[in-house]
């Protein structure tokens, strides 16, 4: 089961560098950084038509990390609570006499 958890969480964390990535690739509103190094407003990295496509694909993908993030969190703090298996060790009081 730890397994399972921990293939998932290396797909959470490709999903976050995905999302950072797409974030990146997208058109800002404002000229911003690109200007300083004479880029053109209009110059986008896949062309014009794609800001809908990205805004949208962005939206999907902030809507799934934010899922898999409240089953991330829920599914470890679900396997804090379970016991280890570790025998528990149960110490008795000798008395002197």
């Amino acid at each position: 089961m730890t397994a399972f958890f921990y293939i998932f969480l290396f797909l959470f964390l490709g999903l976050c560098a995905l999302l950072c990535f797409v974030i990146l690739i997208q058109e800002s509103k404002s000229l911003g950084l690109g200007a300083s190094f004479g880029g053109d407003a209009g110059d986008s990295l896949f062309g014009t038509s794609t800001a809908a496509v990205l805004k949208k694909f962005t939206a999907y993908l902030a809507g799934i990390f934010l899922v898999v993030c409240l089953i991330l969190s829920l599914w470890s703090s679900a396997m804090g609570r379970t016991k280890t298996g570790i025998p528990s060790v149960n110490i008795e009081e000798v008395s002197g006499g």
